[in-house]
């Protein structure tokens, strides 16, 4: 028996499909509409058949065809924006949101591809806000009751439960339980970055260049203690959201977002993007392409690969062990 397949919807940078190829899954199609996103998935994965394209206009006869035959997993993160509380923008009301927002709809997109694919086990990994109402989630409930899956499970996790070095809680909608074995201890933020060279020397770690600012804001950056913050922006809730926070070594990064900048915890200077992916727990061999502001946010919008491993180890000593395969 071959190894078991996997499709990753959304695949951003890759940090989901990341997780399940360590643990032994085959990732056969990543499919994403970012063309940054889908160069650096290329790079990673170069076994893997991307698809650089709007969802919407791919079938799940194509990707069976391309898969070569039944797929076994699918996964996949659509957009988060239209449901979370740090999007301004967000609709008022909570089922607008997955019907009405034009990458709201997204999510209905993907639950048609996981009709259309069968696959045994699928995975959504979202906001947890996208699940803040009961009328949300009987719709989501109601959506996969469609396409033929009866039971579904919303499974919060935490990724610093599972050695992330950065707080991120995040909702994986399934038709299985997800409870993954949980890690011994935190991975702090200098756990995570300490062992990286000066970055203004040659050194061949990729992703790993200063951004140059301009003397005021350098100034700024140098007055900024520990814990504190440049400035906030605000959310749909009104709640003011810390910027540039110069991080505690000896604490957990707070969430990793596609805007986040985070300070050096001891140098006036933002984090790079090789320190700001070690905080996704993202392996220094996985390069990111496109332009700064590119990589930082395939950073910050990825599944962390620590969590993404956990789940997809979870899931391969399971699926043996039960019948697994007469759950969809």
């Amino acid at each position: 028996m071959g190894k078991l397949t996997v499709v990753d919807l959304f695949s951003g940078a890759g940090g989901f499909s990341l997780g399940f190829r360590k643990a032994g899954f085959e990732i056969k199609v990543a499919i994403d509409i970012n063309h940054s996103a889908a160069r650096t998935y290329s790079a990673n994965f170069p076994n893997t058949i991307v698809i650089e394209d709007d969802i919407r206009s791919i079938s799940g006869d194509d990707i069976i065809h391309l898969v070569g035959g039944e797929v076994d997993i699918v996964i996949g993160s659509p957009p988060c924006e239209p449901y979370t509380g740090a999007n301004p923008l967000r609709m008022k009301e909570p089922l607008d949101r997955l019907y009405l927002d034009e990458k709201g709809e997204l999510t209905l997109e993907y639950i048609r591809l996981v009709g259309e694919l069968s696959p045994k086990i699928f995975v959504m990994e979202n906001v947890p806000s996208i699940t803040n109402t009961e009328s949300l989630k009987d719709a989501i409930r109601l959506e996969f009751r469609r396409v033929g899956y009866e039971k579904i499970f919303f499974n919060y996790l935490k990724a610093e439960d599972y050695g992330n070095p950065s707080r991120r809680i995040r909702v994986f909608i399934s038709n299985i339980p997800l409870d993954p074995p949980k890690s011994s201890r935190y991975v702090m933020v200098w756990d995570a970055i300490k062992d990286l060279s000066d970055p203004k020397t040659y050194n061949e770690v990729p992703n790993h260049e200063v951004q140059e600012v301009n003397e005021r804001k350098l100034k700024e950056i140098a007055k900024t203690e520990i814990d504190d913050y440049l400035t906030m922006f605000r959310g749909s809730s009104g709640r003011n959201i810390p910027l540039y926070i110069r991080l505690n070594p000896n604490k957990l990064a707070p969430t990793v977002m596609g805007n986040s900048r985070f300070i050096h915890p001891y140098e006036n200077r933002f984090l790079t993007v090789r320190e700001q992916a070690r905080l996704m727990s993202y392996p220094d061999f996985h390069v990111f392409l496109g332009s700064r502001d590119d990589q930082f946010n395939q950073v910050g919008e990825a599944v962390p690969v620590a969590l993404s491993t956990a789940i997809a180890r979870q899931i391969m000593s399971e699926y043996y062990a039960r019948d697994i395969r007469s759950v969809a």
